[in-house]
């Protein structure tokens, strides 16, 4: 089961418009990730200058980072075209070969979850990145023989929440690695007063701090939480976003003052009252939550120890005393930090 969304704005199409239209065109226009954007900078301008296409590179960190952003603004940088696919709808060679023989000199193509594609296929990509060719293999049995064909030097991107997962002649065929981090509350109050103005919403600057806070270091869950705000002001109020419209509308939408959804507090509560507030492993967690793995490890679980609600020891997940102290309750003396340093010893 996937994580269930708080605020649900309408179909996938109608996310990804939303989406598209408050994204970055460009890398002056990327609010964070300073040093990300200056490598990119550099890298862009020095392939300009040699005449060379750009290197493949890999992003990786949590989902809502910018991993999709950047891969859509440096074709812009570029000016060039940009094909996009993922890795689960690349089951074999054969769904990759379109997209490989359509690329154009500078091109781009963007893989998201490349951590998806099956072992096959991330083979098949080996001579491809590094020769900027393919090998085919046409007819059967004694009469088969191998082709090769060669492709444009294309640039390709990938994006994955999990890099650890991909092969190791795969990650390095990739020059550069960009990891994304969380974004600080700065960062995310000037996104959201960037993509008001771009809605054409006015937002008082204490709103849009309020909104930032709460959003997790994401800055997805930032525009989201704009987006609902919005939507909240226009039909209760006047349509400006106020800090207490904003207070309004996120309380509406069950998000807390530490940025935590209903799906976050029920991990805490099932953590501290199922199991105690752990030890334990993800699998038990997933069992008794109706999630799936990957959802609790990609979705649910990294901002929770960014924000030190939850350590991962060698014997599972524990809750500390921030996280009974978030839910309104006493840190049982079996919980103490002292006790809790003893797990790592």
């Amino acid at each position: 089961m996937a994580r269930e969304p708080v605020l649900k704005s309408g179909s996938d199409a109608e996310t990804r418009a939303r989406d598209d239209a408050l994204r970055p065109r460009r890398l002056s226009e990327v609010i964070g990730q300073k040093a990300v954007v200056e490598r990119l900078r550099i890298a862009i301008n020095a392939c300009k200058k040699l005449g060379e296409p750009l290197s493949h590179i890999l992003f990786d960190g949590p989902p809502g980072l910018g991993k999709t952003t950047f891969a859509t603004v440096i074709p812009n940088e570029l000016g060039t075209t940009i094909q996009m696919t993922s890795g689960p709808a690349l089951t074999k060679p054969a769904d990759l070969m379109p997209y490989l023989t359509n690329a154009e000199e500078g091109s781009v193509l963007f893989i998201d979850e490349i951590h998806r594609l099956p072992r096959v296929v991330e083979e098949f990509l080996y001579s491809a990145m590094e020769d900027f060719r393919v090998d085919l293999v046409l007819g059967e049995g004694l009469h088969a023989r191998t082709v090769s064909l060669p492709l444009k030097r294309f640039t390709l991107i990938g994006a994955t929440t999990r890099s650890g997962m991909l092969s190791g002649p795969l990650r390095d065929r990739f020059k550069m690695h960009e990891h994304l981090e969380f974004y600080n509350d700065e960062e995310l109050a000037e996104i959201v007063r960037i993509n008001a103005r771009k809605l054409q919403t006015p937002i008082e600057d204490e709103a849009a701090w309020e909104i930032a806070r709460r959003s997790r270091g994401t800055p997805r869950l930032a525009n989201a939480r704009l987006w609902w705000a919005r939507h909240y002001a226009a039909s209760e109020h006047e349509g400006a976003i106020t800090l207490p419209i904003a207070r309004a509308a996120l309380a509406m939408a069950e998000i807390d003052s530490a940025g935590l959804d209903r799906q976050d507090r029920r991990y805490l509560e099932v953590l501290l009252d199922v199991f105690g507030g752990g030890p334990v492993g993800v699998e038990a967690l997933s069992a008794t939550l109706n999630l799936a793995q990957d959802t609790l490890a990609d979705e649910i679980e990294p901002y929770l120890l960014r924000a030190q609600f939850i350590v991962r020891t060698p014997r599972g997940r524990v809750a500390t005393p921030k996280a009974y102290a978030h839910l309104g309750r006493p840190v049982p003396s079996a919980k103490s930090p002292q006790s809790q340093a003893d797990l790592f010893t």
